[in-house]
């Protein structure tokens, strides 16, 4: 198995190019199953989580070409086409391993009128249920059984007839399986309280590519005119925001100066926003974002929450970076429960942490020690990296299969900046 060895107290500088999205990629990908086109996406990250949904959609019909690209490129060019749905189901050895596979749910059965759908996997972060995923299907007219772990929906003769639907609280999941879902359906589909976050927005301007009607991008009220048909596209994929405030956090921690090459102020306020509260320099740049930090950091309390508040996905990196902060900060997770599985391991190297349910305090010391650290999920995984940056001594990363569910070649974009890591593997 892969482990990452850093040897912390490198100041990082440099140009570090920010990929395609994760979260995007994964939301953007079931929408090939909505058209018998080809739809090419562009700016895709090299993931094994696009790999494996890559996988799963081939086994539902979908061929998947990945255009010719240097290794040394980040990033490739997938053309992806189901010409004929051959399967409905999509079976628990895939479905297990990554929460996202549940999106195919919406766009077959939009395409095929039914879908069979293992109940999801992914990151070991708290309750993640898909209820509101089947009631908004519910809603549109699908009818829902759930059996066997497995959920089995279909739609009537002719389509899914529309109807409204309130989210009681915001899911960004749940929003994209509905809006793939409602894109073929026989009537108007409503969606009030939905999620507003930039993969959502991405998802729709594919979509819309692809000939889809929908109002009201980007807020809270979606309203989507089905279509008979929808016919190919080709789209690049966003940069990827939470990379985007990882690397940030990179800089800042390690009181450098990075330009995150293509990244997009617009989609990341307020992870932008409490950089600067804690001192760091952020300005724009002809080609995406610089931050700059002379590594004395400022402590700060912030709350996670939905898209435009400060993202979950960041929570972890920041409280890596708090943990050399000149003082006390205060961190309340609202999102998931079991979203601090990283303070024992921050903990091993030194970190002063105490948690209280969802609400952590990090007093911030005068250094971290590197350590031998275990990664329990993906974003966990990268705070330990943050924290083995700026210790002194080495640092041992195990379990890393997590980090390369979410981040492309990041001991090579690293490198390339000054950090002294590398990637072991006991083979």
């Amino acid at each position: 198995m892969d482990r990452i060895h850093i040897r912390g107290g490198h100041v990082l500088k440099g140009r570090l190019p920010i990929s395609g999205a994760k979260n995007a990629a994964l939301t953007l990908l079931p929408c090939a199953l909505l058209t018998d086109e080809p739809v090419t996406l562009r700016n895709l990250p090299r993931l094994a989580d696009v790999d494996s949904f890559g996988h799963l959609l081939n086994q539902l019909g979908v061929s998947t070409m990945i255009e010719g690209a240097r290794p040394e490129d980040f990033g490739r060019v997938m053309t992806l086409r189901a010409g004929r749905v051959t399967s409905t189901e999509a079976p628990y050895d895939i479905v297990r391993k990554m929460r996202a596979s549940i999106l195919v749910l919406g766009p077959l059965l939009a395409r095929a009128g039914e879908a069979t759908v293992s109940l999801p996997g992914g990151c070991a972060i708290g309750n993640r249920p898909i209820d509101l995923h089947l009631k908004a299907l519910e809603a549109f007219g699908a009818v829902i059984e759930i059996a066997a772990g497995y959920v089995r929906a279909s739609a009537p003769d002719g389509g899914l007839p529309g109807g409204t639907f309130t989210f009681p609280v915001v899911s960004v999941g749940a929003t994209e399986n509905a809006i793939m879902a409602a894109v073929l359906a026989s009537g108007t589909c409503i969606l009030h309280n939905a999620a507003r976050e930039p993969e959502i927005v991405d998802l729709c301007n594919l979509l819309v590519a692809m000939g889809a009607d929908i109002e009201g991008i980007g807020s809270d009220r979606i309203t989507i005119h089905g279509k008979d048909r929808l016919h190919g596209a080709t789209y690049s994929v966003m940069p990827d925001r939470i990379e985007a405030g990882s690397y940030a956090c990179a800089a800042a921690i390690t009181g450098g100066e990075l330009e995150l090459v293509g990244a997009n102020a617009g989609d990341m306020q307020a992870i932008l926003e409490a950089l600067r509260e804690t001192g760091v320099e952020v300005s724009a740049s002809k080609t995406g974002i610089k931050i700059a930090s002379n590594g004395k950091l400022r402590p700060l309390s912030l709350s996670t929450a939905p898209f435009p508040a400060f993202p979950t996905d960041m929570q972890a990196q920041f409280m890596a970076m708090l943990t050399l902060a000149d003082g006390a900060s205060v961190l309340t997770e609202t999102i998931f429960e079991n979203r601090y599985m990283h303070v024992p391991e921050l903990a091993r190297m030194g970190a002063d942490i105490s948690v209280n349910g969802r609400t952590a305090v990090v007093r911030g010391v005068e250094r971290l020690t590197g350590a031998p650290v275990m990664a329990t999920d993906l974003r966990a995984s990268m705070s330990l990296i943050l924290a083995g940056l700026a210790a002194e001594g080495e640092t041992q990363v195990n379990r890393v299969y997590h980090l390369d569910r979410g981040y492309e070649r990041l001991e090579e974009k690293l490198s390339a900046v000054g950090a002294d890591i590398e990637r072991v593997s006991d083979g």
